[in-house]
C-alpha cells in the first residue's frame, strides 16, 4: 500500500496564524500536527507517501524533506488550487498507479493511530473503507447514513443531517476510486467532493466498508479543536526535565522542559511542555500548555494555550488562557502614559479584553 497526505488548503478558520504558515505545521504538544499523521502511516507499515501540496509547498517541503528523518519516502504532488479532496486524489494518479492507498488529511489527529484499521482493510479487501465517528455537530462534516452496517448515503456538510456519524479524515481506497473521481461533477462549492466519489462507488455496487472509531479523533481546523488536540496529546506526557530549574521553581505533575531552557522562581503545573532555549522567570505555566522553542515569559501566567517560537510575554497582570499565540509575537504591559490599550493586530484576529 501507499499513502496520500493532504497538506494543501488555506486554513481560513485559523487565521491570522495561517496567513503566514501552513495549518498542518502548527505544533500540538510541540510537534507539527502533520507529523502525527506521518507517524501513524509509518507505524502501519506504509513508507511510500505522496504529499499533496498547494501554496505552502515550500514550508511543507522544509519540514518533511525526503521523509527519511521520519522513516518514510516522500513524493510531492502539486494541487494547483484547493479544488476538493477528490481532486487531490485525481492529481495523485501517476503516483498511485494501481496501488491501494490510505488518504490522510494532514490537519487531522487520531490519537491511537490507524494500524488496526489498515490491517482490517488489507484483510477484507473492500474497494473503500471509511472511518466514522459520532459528533455533536455533524452539519460541519461529511455525514454517513447507514442501513444496518451498510453505508447507504454520504452527504457533504448537510443543513439537516440524517445522522451524527461524521467522516473522519482518513480513507482507504483501491484503484476504483480513480474512475469515481473522474465521473463526478464539482459541487456548489466548485470542489470535487470525496463524499460524492465514495457515493459513486456505492451507487455502482462497489464494496464500501465503514468502521466507527471509538478512540479520540479531532479535525484541528478551528482554535478550540487545536487546543483540545493539544490537551489530549499532553495528557499522555511523561515527566522529563532537560533544562535548568532553580531552587525556587516548583514543578507539579507531568512536566517536560527542553534542553537549554532556564526557569527561575516559577510554578510549572503539568501536563505541559516547554521547548528548548526558553527563559521563564517569576511566572506560572499551567496545565495543557505547549510552549515552543526560544520563548521568553516573565512575570506572567498562562495555561491551556499554545505558544509558538520566539514569542515574548512579559508583565501581563492577568492570566492568559485558551490562546494560540503565533511566531515572534510580543505581548507586554505598557508603562506609557496616558494609560490605554495599544494593538497591532492582523486580519481575522480575535482580541478579548477585560
Amino acid at each position: 500500500m501507499k499513502a496520500l497526505i493532504l497538506s494543501g488548503g488555506k486554513g481560513t478558520r485559523l487565521r491570522p496564524i495561517t496567513h503566514t504558515g501552513a495549518k498542518q505545521l502548527i505544533p500540538v504538544g510541540n510537534k507539527p500536527i502533520l507529523f502525527y499523521g506521518v507517524e501513524a502511516i509509518r507505524d502501519a507499515g506504509i513508507t511510500d507517501v505522496g504529499i499533496v501540496v498547494g501554496d505552502t509547498e515550500p514550508e511543507i517541503r522544509a519540514a518533511l524533506g525526503d521523509g527519511s528523518a521520519l522513516g518514510i519516502k516522500t513524493t510531492y504532488i502539486r494541487q494547483e488550487a484547493p479544488l476538493g479532496l477528490a481532486h487531490a486524489v485525481k492529481v495523485s494518479r501517476d503516483f498511485m498507479r494501481d496501488d491501494s492507498f490510505v488518504m490522510y488529511l494532514g490537519d487531522n489527529l487520531i490519537l491511537d493511530g490507524i494500524t488496526p484499521l489498515v490491517r482490517e482493510f488489507e484483510r477484507d479487501r473492500p474497494n473503500s473503507q471509511i472511518l466514522l465517528a459520532h459528533v455533536p455537530n455533524p452539519q460541519d462534516f461529511g455525514v454517513a447514513e447507514l442501513d444496518g452496517s451498510r453505508v447507504k448515503r454520504l452527504t457533504e456538510k448537510p443543513k439537516e443531517p440524517k445522522s451524527d456519524l461524521a467522516l473522519v479524515g482518513v480513507y482507504m481506497f483501491d484503484s476504483n476510486i480513480f474512475e469515481a473521481v473522474n465521473k463526478i461533477k464539482p459541487s456548489f462549492r466548485n470542489e470535487l467532493e470525496i463524499t460524492d466519489a465514495i457515493q459513486w462507488l456505492i451507487d455502482h455496487d462497489k464494496n464500501v466498508n465503514c468502521h466507527i472509531i471509538s478512540g479520540w479523533w479531532k479535525d484541528t481546523g478551528k482554535l478550540e479543536d487545536m487546543l483540545e488536540a493539544n490537551r489530549m496529546v499532553l495528557s499522555r506526557a511523561k515527566r522529563l526535565l532537560r533544562g535548568t530549574l532553580d531552587g525556587t521553581t516548583r514543578t507539579e505533575g507531568e512536566v517536560i522542559v527542553g534542553a537549554g531552557t532556564t526557569i527561575e522562581n516559577s510554578i510549572l503545573r503539568g501536563p505541559l511542555i516547554v521547548g528548548e532555549r526558553c527563559v521563564i522567570k517569576n511566572s506560572y505555566i499551567g496545565p495543557f500548555t505547549s510552549i515552543y522553542d526560544e520563548v521568553t515569559i516573565r512575570n506572567s501566567e498562562i495555561e491551556h494555550s499554545i505558544v509558538l517560537e520566539r514569542c515574548v510575554i512579559q508583565d501581563i497582570p492577568v492570566r492568559i488562557e485558551a490562546s494560540l499565540i503565533g511566531k515572534e509575537v510580543r505581548i507586554q504591559r505598557s508603562q506609557l502614559k496616558p494609560t490605554a490599550y495599544r494593538f497591532m493586530v492582523g486580519d481575522s484576529s480575535l482580541v478579548d479584553v477585560l
